[in-house]
Formats: C-alpha cells, structure tokens, sequence
C-alpha cells in the first residue's frame, strides 16, 4: 500500500508557527528558507543468478537556512518538529549575526509539472520485479554461448519536498524517478570483457520491465563486451578524435560545464571567470542546460529554492552568454537566478547545479563527419573522468572506441583516454553532426560532496588535437 501523501505542515509542523520561527531565523537576511523532504528509494540487484542485494531506505528531515552576503547558514534535523525547528533557527542567527539586509523577493510562481506524482516502487509487486531479474538473466544467457556473467540492478525512489519561504510563499515538488542497468561479462580463449548498459528517468518502474525495454539493453550490452573483446591496445599521441552522439556528452559536462556555474565563477575559479560576451568556442556552438524536458532523469519542475526550472543558453554560436545560477549567487553577480540551485538532500545546502547539459546538433552528416578523419579515434562510449574546475583540463577513459585511418572505421581499441582541457577543446570543435541525441538516463553528477541526477547530450562532434592515453606510442 502506498503511503500517505507527504504533507509535514498539516501533521508535523503548525504552518504559522513555523512561518514566525523561520522569520526570526531570517530576520536581517537577504535569503533563506525552510526545506522539508521526505525520500524513499528501493535497490534490487541480480549477480551471476542470484539476488544480491534487495534494498529499501526511507528518510525525512527539514533543512533552515539564513543567508548574507557571501554568508550561508545552514541547520538541518531529521526530526521534522516544532522543537527542532526552534533550535535550527537559534543556530542560523548565531551564523548570520545582526543581520541589516533586505530580503531578496520570492521566485516566480509555476504550475509547471514535467513528471508524474505517482510512486514508482508501486508500478510492481516485490516478486514481479524478482521475475524480471531473473528472465534477465536467463535471455542474456541465450544470445550467446560466451555469455558467463550478467549483472541487472532495478532502483527507483519518490523524493517529496515542501519549501516554504519568508514570505509566506509554500511550494512542493514530487519527483519520482526509476532506472535499469545491465551488464554482462564474456569469455573467449580465456579472454574476458564486459560491457553495459541502462536508463531510465522520472517516469514509473513499469515500462523499464517491459520486454521490449530490457530486452534491446542487453543485446547492446552483449555487443560492447563482443567488440571489447576484439579490442586492441590503444594507440598513443596528439591526435583528432570524433565522438559519438549521447552519452559522451558526459565530457561536455565535465569538462565545460561545470566551468559554466555561477559560483566557480564569481569567485574567479573557473576558467571561464570573466569571459562573459567573449567566444571561447568554435562557430555553431550552442550549449544549453534545461531541466525542462518533461520525464528526463536531470529535469525538475522547481529547483530545490523554489524557483521555477528554465532552459538557459549557455554558448551561443560560441560566445559565453550565461552562467547557471542558484539564488545567492545570482544575487552577489547581480543577474537573474536560472533555476539551477539543486542540493542532495534536506542535509545539504544548496548550490549552482547542472540540470541536462547538451550542444545542439549541426548540420553536417555524422557518416561524414567519421569519414574526413584521417588518423584518429572514434569514441562513442565513456566510463569515469576527472576535471579540474581552475583550468579546465580533463581526462577520461573510454569504454568503446575504434581507431581510424583515412577515413575507415579500424579495430576496436582497449584502454584509451582522452587528455585535453575544456577551453581548448570548445575551440577545437571542427564539425558538428546534425544528430543531437541525448543520454539514455544514467547520470550522477558530484560536487563538494553531493550528488545529484543529471542528464547530458550531444552530437557527434569532431575535436581537432586531443591528446590519447593509450598503450601503443
């Protein structure tokens, strides 16, 4: 039976009491709020034919937050009461002192709704989605003899929140979400490679355990562990590279987005501080985050300060025409906040995040684009990758790419790491195929400590001057 609808001010909390403490609380600040949530989330994961873990995590708790100036402070509990919330207040007006501000006005209101409200955990009973594992198991299995290991993990969760506001200004959010991953593991002459995939996004369990869902990730799944099985030692050395549509948008986001929010650059550190109005990427560059796109895994019908969720151009044509922007940084740079502030948790306070970040598609032909490469890399899938915000440079591993020579697609290489920067490699984008796609729903995006939903997209794109990491010189 599902649970009861998520509503603290009618059964925790008196709504006027709670309006006077966080006043109080605020009272000479220029911000803050009251953020209430309550999450819940279930883990089933399958391995090697049996279930490894079947989780179910339920959490509530409130988070009180006064800001000033560069000042942010920050309360939270996870006893959701008129007592807790008395001393989150007293512990906020130690950290902002005698205040002197003015309060900043509320966001705009929104009826927006991108999502459902519907719990996705309730799409199945607990052994539907046990069946499904195991009639996973059993198809990868059956596409190929080499087949010796599959792993499928089914996750889905409900985040409730309730923001209320100094103003009197209440706002809630419910935020389902869901998601599948598969992977198998092959084996031929003692060799062993794997691969996978997944997706899912702010939508119910039901159509991911559809057959005709599952089924398709597993034959890809099969495939990238077939071709990593033919792969080659990387080469190594400065050289062009094409990347596939999709998911390698992730190193759009890494390496360039990341230098696009607001804080990173009001305080100077980003590599792009200062550029605004500047062209720090090739023409026909367009760069947008948009947490807008209804069910997408990175959307959200409000931020977690209330304000209405955007789609912000980022790079127009390569020149830097915006910054995504929570509340507080907004206001210290004096510009408008773009519905990019996101935390983790009531526990967490919130800060400038990426919603779904992707370059527009161009107009050139994608089968072109790969065959004017000379003496390169073609990458179309990505595993992990680091980023540093002060200057930009990257490194990522790829989990599938080929090597090219004049044009023809060659052997699948093993090992290769892209090496560059992002101010570098914006400028260095020679071709832009006019094949956007998006990611299937599978980011998480860190930033001091928190992590949050994400999404990503591209098309294929041509980068002149890369370095590869690789295992042949």
């Amino acid at each position: 039976m599902a649970d009861a609808p998520f509503r603290p001010f009618d059964t925790l909390l008196d709504e006027a009491a709670a309006l006077t403490t966080l006043r109080a609380a605020t009272h000479g600040a220029e911000d803050g709020e009251l953020f209430l949530e309550r999450k819940r989330s279930e883990v089933i994961v399958l391995d090697d034919r049996r279930i490894k873990a079947a989780t179910y995590d339920a959490s509530e708790g409130f988070g009180l937050r006064a800001v000033k100036g560069e000042v942010a402070a920050y309360a939270h509990s996870t006893e959701i009461s008129e007592r807790s919330l008395t001393r989150a207040a007293e512990t906020a007006r130690l950290a902002i002192g005698s205040g002197g501000g003015i309060l900043a006005p509320a966001p705009v209101g929104t009826n927006q709704r991108l999502y459902s409200d519907a719990d996705p955990m309730a799409d199945a009973t607990f052994a539907a989605k046990i069946d499904t594992l195991k009639e996973i198991d059993a198809y990868a299995r059956s596409l190929d003899p080499r087949v010796v290991q599959v792993s499928a993990t089914i996750a889905a969760g409900l985040q409730e929140i309730e923001i209320l506001r100094p103003e009197g200004t209440r706002l809630t959010d419910i935020r389902p979400m869901a998601r599948m991953n598969v992977s198998v593991i092959v084996e031929h002459q003692g060799r062993r490679e794997q691969g996978g995939t997944g997706g899912g996004g702010r939508y119910g369990l039901a159509r991911l355990m559809e057959p005709s869902h599952w089924q398709p990730l597993l034959r890809e799944a099969l495939r990238i562990a077939l071709v990593n099985l033919d792969a080659i030692p990387a080469p190594a050395g400065m050289m062009d590279v094409v990347l596939g549509p999709g998911w390698p948008g992730i190193l759009l986001h890494e390496a360039i987005g990341h230098g696009l929010e607001g804080d990173f650059n009001r305080k100077k550190t980003s590599a792009f501080a200062g550029l605004m109005g500047s062209q720090i990427a090739s023409r026909g560059v367009t760069v947008l985050d948009d947490g807008t796109i209804p069910d997408r895994r990175g959307s959200i019908s409000v931020d977690d300060e209330g304000t209405a969720s955007q789609r912000n151009v980022l790079i127009e044509d390569g020149v830097l025409v915006g910054y995504m922007q929570d509340r507080q940084n907004a206001r210290l740079m004096g510009v408008p906040a773009t519905g990019n502030g996101r935390r983790e948790s009531y526990a967490h306070i919130p800060m400038p995040r990426m919603t779904n970040t992707y370059m527009l598609g161009g107009t050139d032909d994608p089968a072109g684009i790969v065959a004017s490469l000379k003496d390169g890399i073609y990458a179309v899938g990505f595993g992990g990758g680091q980023v540093d915000i002060t200057n930009g440079k990257f490194v990522f591993s790829c989990t599938e790419a080929y090597q090219v020579k004049n044009g023809i697609v060659g052997a699948p290489v093993k090992g290769a790491t892209l090496i560059g920067d992002g101010a570098t490699a914006l400028k260095g984008i020679r071709a832009i195929g006019n094949d956007l796609a998006l990611d299937p729903g599978i980011g998480n995006c860190g930033k001091a400590g928190q992590w949050v939903p994400v999404g990503v997209g591209q098309p294929t794109l041509m980068i002149g001057g890369l370095t590869v990491g690789g295992s042949q010189a």
